[in-house]
């Protein structure tokens, strides 16, 4: 049973990360991060003009996305989840 919850709990993360506001928002945080990490990581080669490691390179941008996308989507959710508790417990209330 906690297989499916985990599924389930991973499809809705996607679906909220699908949304274009949190997509866009990743891009612009992951363009920032990465390119802060890039320049820590990679600044010896930058100045002295050796070979980039492009691995390297890429993975600075992929992770702070996919982290960046992964925490607004579950921020969302958990957004959504409290305000249908709350409209519950106003319906109850009534």
């Amino acid at each position: 049973m906690k297989t499916f919850s985990f599924f389930r709990y991973f499809g809705r993360i996607v679906l909220a990360a699908k949304n274009p506001v949190i997509f866009w928002a990743s891009l612009r945080t992951s363009l920032f991060v990465g390119s802060i990490l890039n320049t820590i990581n990679q600044g010896g080669a930058f100045i002295e003009g050796a070979p980039i490691a492009v691995g390297h390179l890429l993975m600075n941008y992929v992770v702070p996305f996919c982290v960046s996308s992964y925490s607004a989507a579950r921020n969302e959710i958990f957004r959504n989840s409290s305000n249908v508790a709350q409209e519950k417990q106003n319906n109850i209330k009534r």
